[in-house]
């Protein structure tokens, strides 16, 4: 699977899951999405899907305890949801779903809607069921004195969602749906990277 991920979160510009630290307020709560150019799952085409996860951890995420929700193109096909279902839940799909599903506790019913997405490396933008349910605007930091963008990556070969990332902030993030609210993201770190992952 090839594309392009991103996606914001309520700690301070770099994100201290980069570093193996604590998050900044002690929680977590973010959002990744995944826009596939190429990809699939068993003899499935996941080929222009998007799809995304969005969690709270109360604290490390590594800790675990994550309540989460998965969200999925209402594009997607019977079978494309199907794959997804088993791509995020099956435990031997890989990094990083593996990741994310063995910290994850409470895992909240799947949402299909309509994604709106505008790549544009860090100045992505993007929109879940029209905006109700996801938004995001992404741009690179500022320098607090000249006002001049910040152009930043983070270089990590053993980054499990990239191994390598542009680091950047959200100047507007929000995040609602029944039973998860991510609040405390505008304003604060945000990322985009290509990915390539390759399964187990």
């Amino acid at each position: 699977m090839e594309g392009a991920t991103f996606g914001p979160c309520n700690c301070d510009w770099g994100c201290p899951c980069n570093f193996d630290a604590p998050p900044t307020f002690g929680h977590c709560d973010g959002v990744y999405v995944w826009a596939v150019r190429e990809g699939t799952f068993g003899d499935v085409s996941l080929d222009g899907l998007n799809f995304a996860w969005a969690g709270h951890s109360p604290g490390p995420i590594h800790e675990g305890n994550l309540t989460a929700v998965v969200l999925v193109d209402e594009q997607a096909t019977p079978a494309q949801r199907d794959a997804l279902a088993a791509l995020w839940t099956g435990g031997r799909s890989g990094l990083p779903f593996d990741i994310l599903n063995a910290v994850t506790s409470t895992l909240l019913d799947t949402i299909y809607a309509r994604f709106e997405i505008e790549l544009a490396g860090i100045d992505t933008r993007a929109r879940i069921g029209g905006g109700e349910i996801f938004e995001v605007v992404q741009s690179r930091v500022k320098n607090p004195v000249t006002g001049e963008e910040e152009e930043l990556y983070l270089d990590k070969p053993t980054g499990f969602t990239s191994t390598r990332s542009e680091l950047g902030m959200a100047e507007v993030a929000r995040f609602v749906t029944e039973g998860l609210v991510l609040e405390g993201m505008s304003g604060k770190y945000a990322e985009y990277a290509e990915f390539a992952y390759a399964g187990p």
